[in-house]
């Protein structure tokens, strides 16, 4: 019987490991785009101090072609005030003057916002030169290193899916059977528990002491009186050892 509660034990770590695999590969696509959206995410942020860079050079330049506009008109307006030929042309004249050189002021003003703002997003682009320069390449590395890893764990599944069936077919049909109804009828697929500290680790109800010493002999089927799985306990170095 020992022997078969070794094949019992090494099948339900083995179809443990299968279901961790098969959510692995399972979620695949959805952790993939996730590492995508992420990228994604740094790439907009970027892309947004990027185009606002261009829209400050831009509004600075629209700027600058209103001062120049208005200078010409300044220079027009100073002819008008020199040659006028009587008090209203001369106000009129000097009004425009005015208003010139103050909407130049403004404009003059906006232009130096336009700058400083400027000056601090190129502060930004510079301080993040180095990530906006190895993001696609990290980008490509990432994804390349998730993909191997689901390689691998589509090569483990396979392996352990032989094994599982190379121990399976060794089983008693009694036993095999047991264990199928006992691993399909519970959520997380344990069929066969450990015992750890005296309690089943599946329920973790206490044992009786009798039934823990039944246990640890291992020469028979043992039982959880609660949830029913089929129990075991690891000798103390096989214990260490799996710790």
């Amino acid at each position: 019987m020992k022997a078969e509660l070794e094949k019992l034990i090494s099948l339900q770590l083995t179809d443990t490991n299968i279901r961790r695999l098969k959510k692995i590969i399972e979620t695949a696509d959805e952790r993939r785009a996730g590492i995508e959206q992420e990228f994604e995410r740094h790439a907009s942020s970027i892309r947004e101090i990027q185009t606002n860079h261009e829209n400050l050079r831009a509004a600075r330049a629209e700027l600058e072609r209103q001062i120049a506009e208005n200078r010409t008109y300044l220079e027009r307006a100073d002819r008008n005030l020199k040659h006028a030929q009587n008090q209203k042309e001369y106000e009129t004249a000097m009004r425009e003057t005015d208003a010139l050189q103050k909407q130049i002021g403004t404009l003059e003003t906006q232009v130096l916002e336009k700058i400083t703002a400027a000056e601090e997003v190129e502060k930004t682009l510079d301080e993040r030169a180095e990530e906006i320069g190895g993001m696609e390449s990290k980008r490509a590395e990432e994804l390349a290193a998730f993909d191997a890893e689901i390689d691998a764990a589509r090569e483990e599944l396979a392996a352990e899916t032989a094994k599982r069936h190379e121990v399976f077919t060794t089983l008693p049909k009694n036993l095999a059977a047991i264990y199928d109804r006992y691993a399909q009828r519970s959520r997380d697929g344990i069929a066969v528990a450990e015992v750890i500290n005296g309690s089943c680790s599946a329920c973790y109800i206490t044992l009786r002491p009798h039934m823990q010493m039944e246990v640890k002999r291992g020469d028979q089927i043992i039982t959880c009186e609660n949830c029913s799985r089929i129990l075991y306990m690891l000798p103390k170095d096989k214990e260490a050892s799996a710790k």
